[in-house]
């Protein structure tokens, strides 16, 4: 019998360990389950129906990943190469439903199909991780490692430089932690809470987010701040009921709700701005210490230009060839050893010490100027990391909104060469990085992507916004494609050009080789735009 193992961690914002616990025992009740399929509501969410249970969900869209089973029809054709693949390797019934431990990791085994192709022994691996969200197609195998046949979203060590996930790499889910599990939780496990106050439950108990710890809040009847002390049996009692229903209460997510969630949002806002302060701090220490090697330089700008001096006075003593000389000093009359390369002139020895001095000076002087403002700076944002460390969720808010919008402005990079025609920004990518840039990260997945046929060249991005664009300004764009590749001494010049969600970069290939699908082509001679049509 063919196998098919559907992997699924989540981490969304009202989803949590044992709601997905209290899920999954409602579908492993009912299994094996016939499946019909992979239908696709959006670009990032796919839904399978599970027969005599409705569409199982999974939205895979950052900042607001989910997992659930709709009774809606669902529909929808794949949108993108990744749901194409999707729907040719996950297939058959479902077999049995497991969770791992309650670290949201849902394992799903399918039995696959035989066809005219059959369905091979697969995984899929689905991280809903708020804006680190993916889905990953993993080869065949047991528990929750392998390589990757295909993912979602391909994350490289310049985005995150604790985990990677590349298509035929190998894949290991995120690092396990130590908690409580409520499902076997004995009353004396609680002692640890006896001194400390309830809203400390999550540290200790798996399957916990700010959701289900209001909701044992009401039903133990104590309060979040309370010292959970003599109040043990009622907090177990509370958990195993959890266990059992961990559904939510109607006002329940009221003022203990919004502090719980409050408190985590502004434990990682704090997290973000200290980061970003941090950082820049770093760089201020370097360049602070840019300008002491600088003033250390002055020395040596000194001694060439002493040396310098000593060549120009002395230029009859000094031998053709030599790659040095010694020379009297002006005012000790000691000895000098002058450097020089042997085939330069004196002259143009002398000159060079001069350069090199003059050059030196100039740069401890730039950064001299700018070291008042750099200390000022420092001082600052020290005060400012300060603030952070003590502010709450709204003056955080206040505060992001500073310092991350100077940090973007500070960083924010010109990406392509940009032109503007017929109302449209058009980006053109000068090289491989700035076309990996432009179709993989800036473009939309509804903007229209062009491209010379057959011949090295830009990628160039219009963002239409999902508009059809007028023929008009498709031979335009068109043109300047062309001439922004290596036809562009050529005339009548095919250039391909799609919309940006059936352009992907296949396994293997190097920065800015793509391919692409549902592509028109025009025949046009290359040219710039005069200016908008």
């Amino acid at each position: 019998m063919w196998w098919l193992c559907l992997t699924l961690v989540y981490c969304g914002p009202h989803m949590e360990g044992l709601f997905i616990s209290h899920l999954l025992r409602g579908i492993q009740t009912r299994t094996p389950l016939n499946t019909r399929g992979w239908v696709f509501p959006s670009e990032t969410s796919a839904a399978l129906y599970l027969e005599g249970l409705g569409f199982l969900v999974l939205d895979y869209v950052p900042p607001t990943p989910a997992l659930y089973v709709s009774a809606e029809k669902l529909q929808g054709d794949p949108h993108n190469p990744f749901q194409r693949f999707l729907a040719a390797k996950v297939q058959g019934d479902l077999l049995k439903a497991e969770q791992l431990k309650l670290d949201r990791v849902v394992v799903l085994h399918f039995a696959g199909a035989r066809g005219f192709i059959d369905a091979p022994p697969t995984r899929l691996l689905f991280e809903v991780t708020g804006r680190n969200a993916n889905l990953m197609v993993l080869e065949a195998g047991a528990g929750f490692v392998g390589r990757i046949l295909m993912a979602a979203r391909e994350i490289t060590g310049s985005r995150n430089r604790y985990r990677v996930v590349r298509s035929g790499g190998e894949y290991t889910p995120p690092p396990p932690y130590e908690k409580l599990d409520p499902r076997t939780l004995q009353l004396e496990d609680l002692q640890v809470l006896q001194d400390r106050p309830l809203v400390k439950a999550r540290d200790v108990l798996d399957g916990m987010g700010p959701t289900l710890l209001a909701e044992l809040s009401r039903r133990s009847g104590v309060g979040l701040s309370d010292v959970v002390g003599d109040h043990l049996p009622e907090v177990f009692a509370a958990v195993k009921s959890l266990v059992v229903d961990p559904s939510v209460a109607s006002g329940s997510l009221s003022e203990q709700a919004r502090e719980a969630s409050q408190a985590e949002q502004a434990d990682a806002l704090r997290k973000t701005l200290r980061d970003v302060l941090q950082k820049r701090l770093r760089v201020l220490a370097m360049q602070l210490q840019d300008v002491q090697h600088a003033e250390a330089g002055t020395e040596t700008a000194q001694q060439e230009r002493s040396w310098a001096d000593l060549l120009m006075a002395y230029q009859q003593q000094v031998p053709e060839g030599a790659s040095q000389v010694e020379l009297p000093d002006f005012y000790s009359g000691e000895q000098v050893t002058v450097p020089l390369k042997p085939d330069a002139k004196v002259w143009q020895n002398a000159d060079r010490l001069y350069a090199r001095a003059r050059k030196r000076e100039e740069v401890y002087l730039k950064l001299l100027e700018r070291e008042p403002q750099l200390l000022q700076e420092q001082e600052q944002l020290q005060a400012t990391l300060e603030v952070v460390q003590q502010a709450e969720l709204p003056e955080l808010k206040q505060l992001e909104q500073g310092i991350v919008g100077q940090e973007q402005t500070k960083n924010a990079v010109q990406v392509g060469a940009r032109y503007r025609i017929g109302g449209y920004e058009v980006l053109v990518g000068r090289n491989s990085t700035e076309n990996e840039l432009l179709t993989h990260r800036i473009g939309k997945s509804m903007d229209h992507w062009f491209h010379a046929q057959g011949y090295p060249g830009s990628h160039v991005l219009v963002r239409s916004a999902g508009k059809e664009l007028p023929f008009e300004v498709v031979l335009k764009v068109a043109a300047l494609a062309a001439h922004y590749s290596k036809a562009r001494a050529s005339g009548n010049v095919p250039v391909d050009y799609t919309r940006i969600k059936h352009v992907w970069r296949p396994r293997g290939a190097g920065k800015g080789q793509v391919h692409y699908t549902q592509q028109k082509t025009v025949f046009v001679d290359p040219a710039l735009p005069e200016a908008d049509v």
